[in-house]
């Protein structure tokens, strides 16, 4: 199954249309499968005096609140209708995450396909249960979450969907909400730790420096990959330090592809482009001196050589007291053909 990446722009954009532009370019040319924005209120999100995080702080200074840091990077629902256009003139699935249930309407009036509900917003409830009556597939990040956590924001979803009748599709991701994440810190087996406690399809959210992590996660069976991106690095704002810049993300989305094609379907069998290799890697029963027609063929006859076009080795002391149907060469290859029972 192909892995559906997601490049998340976030508010990386700044608050500027052009460059929300230049980041779905740059999504669909490094083979993203979807770009995804964020949208909000901060009116709606936060209260006056919420600080910021600390990751914010060292990112855009401390010298405002969370709610004036956030209101510099709103986009507006006319913008949001732009995005969504433009995403679909280059092919590439809109995304966004809604933090308020108006933004959520506003969103599926799009006719946004997909739903993601951020780590921050597992607790609730009313938020969980208005998007999943959507009844469109849902992506539930859960970072800084307990399994008993994960397992109540399940609950919530699927209440509402076992009403509706909706053809339930709930991904679950595993992520680490701290910006940027260390490896030592990630615990990418707990990926899986979901899959097996809820038997949903699972993925991962990653917030590293690197491209390492995502591509494990992948190999031992992301189905979705989560990556921040951004134009440079060096921009101002809150995430662009823990993004990839279009040349890694672009690396990253190569490298789960061949990680997918190498995956393959866990049958034990040579590649046809082995078979060539096969024969000469492989030894074979070979002729240790001249053998006559007729002689009777004795260990001391018989060494053990490339290439594995004649007998098996394993068919050594078979063939000891068989007799040489045939003239056989020294340092030649000794095939059944050329023996008979004595």
């Amino acid at each position: 199954m192909r892995t559906f990446i997601i490049a998340e722009a976030g508010v990386n954009h700044n608050g500027n249309m052009d460059t929300a532009i230049k980041l779905i370019d740059m999504a669909k040319k490094a083979g993203a499968d979807a770009i995804k924005f964020q949208t909000f209120k901060s009116e709606r999100l936060v209260t006056r005096s919420t600080p910021k995080a600390k990751y914010q702080k060292a990112n855009t200074g401390s010298g405002e609140s969370q709610l004036e840091m956030l209101k510099r990077l709103e986009l507006t629902s006319d913008n949001f209708k732009r995005l969504f256009s433009y995403c679909r003139k280059k092919n590439i699935i809109f995304m966004s995450t809604p933090f308020d249930e108006k933004s959520a309407d506003m969103l599926d009036r799009l006719g946004m396909g997909i739903f993601k509900i951020p780590s921050g917003e597992i607790t609730n409830k009313p938020l969980i249960q208005h998007i999943a009556g959507k009844n469109k597939p849902v992506i539930l990040s859960t970072g800084m979450s307990y399994l008993s956590e994960v397992e109540k924001a399940v609950r919530w979803i699927y209440e509402i969907w076992n009403k509706s009748g909706f053809n339930q599709q709930l991904t679950l991701l595993h992520c680490v909400s701290d910006y940027p994440a260390h490896a030592a810190d990630i615990n990418l087996y707990a990926m899986n730790t979901l899959k097996t406690a809820f038997g949903l399809s699972v993925g991962y959210s990653d917030h590293t420096l690197g491209i390492e992590v995502p591509i494990a996660a992948v190999a031992i069976g992301a189905k979705v990959i989560e990556k921040h991106f951004t134009l440079d690095k060096n921009m101002k704002g809150p995430d662009h330090k823990a993004s990839l810049e279009p040349d890694e993300l672009k690396a990253m989305v190569k490298a789960i592809r061949n990680v997918e094609k190498a995956m393959g379907d866990g049958i034990k069998r040579p590649t046809e482009k082995e078979d060539e290799t096969r024969i000469i890697a492989r030894r074979s029963l070979v002729a240790k001196r001249d053998l006559k027609k007729g002689d009777v063929i004795n260990s001391g006859d018989i060494i053990i050589k490339r290439p594995g076009s004649g007998i098996l080795p394993e068919f050594k002391e078979t063939i000891r007291g068989m007799k040489a149907s045939k003239n056989i060469i020294a340092d030649s290859v000794i095939k059944w053909g050329d023996l008979k029972d004595a």
